[in-house]
């Protein structure tokens, strides 16, 4: 059977549920739900978790990696990218992520949240279930906080060779015009309160005038819908707007920018692995509030992508040591910990909708064709990745969301497909083929618009204040040439 689309699968649920529904009743319905103060606090606890995720996860994961006279740029430029889109979130990127773009909708939010208009302590935001909501500004948190860290990962393909005011410059430019609108794009989605409100009006309708126009309230909701999640692509907690997004411009950052001076040619070893393998635990803690926060409740589901983030994470670390022994002769350190971000990258869209036993499969494959990428493509195409964020992140999303496609599958073990019309027992029928097509087409687009918007935005940033430092100021390293002081005084 096929699986209907977005829109169709809706009007098809709501049809079959509205008697249901009704009979429900108020209870059931949109109408003012106030928020569950269990699910209020894990939300606030999975915002915590995330901002660690940053700082200090990343910044340590990444500062290790990095030679010691660059350790305090990387410090430096993690945090400050934090502040930075902290403040851009506020003043408009919240309204261009989740607020109404109107006519433009299907790939933009609008300016109705401006500065956080109509955000208050009383305002609430929609969970994905009917009859739920969590505060907004919990919310609003919490996407801040994937805002944040995704521009973020970007540092590390350009790492140690680009420009403290180029880095700022480009992330300002790369969140506006890039991130804002994938995420919108993919979690741009139907609140269910109003869906299941205008199913309750269906189902009262007692004559065909009434029963046309709820039908014509019920599919204006469902297509008011950034165009990936219309089309019914699965990304539970962020493999297209975080992973792939940041990878593809971390590719096109390294190539444009250009190889470090001395790479192929001097030993560019982290300095500190310990540091690395700090941040890298941070990373794997922080991320139990990535994905399962993602659900935006303390319920089953988030149980479900909780266990995933644990096990997937663990077989991929296992996978990369074992793999890495067999090819190379020894198990490293910073293979094992390369091997658990795969592992929680690739299950970051998966979370939610695969069986624990699809994750572990999902993390034992992830890890090998990682190390592909980042050992054998990376060295033959010649282009400088210096901490492997397009091999990673990039190479391990596009795993993910395809893999989402098919672990989502009940014969898999996975939930079922939802496509975010799963308004409790009313979701569409599971379709192998129509779901990889979705997967696919969100890979795709996110590939391009990324890719090529990135290429254009790196060009900007070259013409306003130039990318790369002097070549003597980056043999001196950016630690003293951009901020005047050492992360190590010895």
């Amino acid at each position: 059977m096929k699986r209907p689309s977005f829109r169709s699968a809706l009007a098809a649920s709501t049809l079959a549920g509205a008697a249901m529904i009704a009979l429900a009743g108020p209870a059931l319905a949109g109408n003012d739900p106030t928020p569950n103060p269990g699910d209020t606090a894990w939300m606030l606890t999975s915002t915590l978790l995330v901002l660690m995720m940053s700082i200090p996860g990343l910044a340590l994961f990444y500062g290790g990696l990095v030679r010691t006279k660059n350790m305090a740029s990387i410090l430096t430029q993690t945090f400050a990218i934090v502040c930075l889109v902290g403040v851009i979130w506020s003043f408009y990127g919240y309204s261009l992520a989740f607020g109404d773009g109107g006519a433009l909708n299907h790939y933009i939010g609008g300016f109705n949240k401006l500065f956080l208009k109509g955000v208050t302590a009383s305002s609430n935001a929609p969970t994905f279930t009917p009859g739920k909501v969590i505060p907004e500004y919990a919310f609003l948190s919490f996407q801040m906080t994937f805002a944040m860290i995704t521009p973020a990962l970007i540092l590390g393909a350009f790492a140690e060779r680009m420009k403290f005011s180029a880095v700022l410059l480009f992330v300002f430019l790369w969140v506006t015009f890039i991130y804002f609108p994938v995420a919108h794009w993919v979690w741009g989605v139907a609140d269910p309160n109003a869906l299941v409100d205008a199913a309750t009006q269906l189902a009262a309708a007692t004559d065909e005038a009434a029963k046309a126009a709820a039908q014509a309230k019920i599919d204006e909701i469902a297509g008011n819908v950034g165009w990936l999640a219309g089309k019914g692509a699965l990304d539970f907690a962020g493999g297209t707007v975080v992973h792939i997004n940041a990878g593809i411009a971390g590719l096109v950052g390294a190539v444009m920018v250009g190889k470090r001076i001395g790479y192929g040619k001097e030993i560019l070893a982290p300095h500190s692995l310990t540091l690395s393998m700090v941040g890298a635990a941070l990373l794997w803690v922080g991320w139990f509030g990535f994905n399962a926060g993602s659900n935006l409740e303390a319920n089953g589901v988030t149980a479900l992508a909780f266990v995933n983030t644990m096990v997937a994470t663990a077989a991929a670390g296992l996978s990369w040591m074992v793999t890495e022994w067999l090819v190379k002769g020894k198990p490293s350190l910073l293979g094992l910990i390369t091997g658990a971000v795969a592992g929680l990258v690739a299950v970051t869209p998966a979370s939610g909708y695969a069986g624990p036993m699809g994750s572990i499969i999902l993390g034992l494959a992830v890890s090998p064709i990682c190390l592909f990428f980042v050992d054998i493509v990376k060295h033959k195409l010649g282009y400088d990745d210096a901490l492997d964020v397009f091999g990673v992140h990039c190479i391990g999303g596009i795993t993910g969301a395809l893999a989402t496609g098919l672990l989502v599958n009940p014969n898999f073990g996975g939930v079922g497909i939802t496509d975010y019309t799963n308004l409790e027992n009313f979701a569409g029928t599971y379709d192998m083929m129509v779901q990889m097509k979705a997967q696919g087409t969100a890979v795709v687009a996110t590939l391009l618009f990324s890719g090529i918007g990135s290429a254009i935005l790196y060009k900007v940033v070259d013409i306003v204040v130039g990318l790369r430092p002097a070549p003597d100021q980056e043999r001196e390293g950016l630690d003293i040439t951009d901020h005047g002081e050492r992360a190590y005084n010895y």
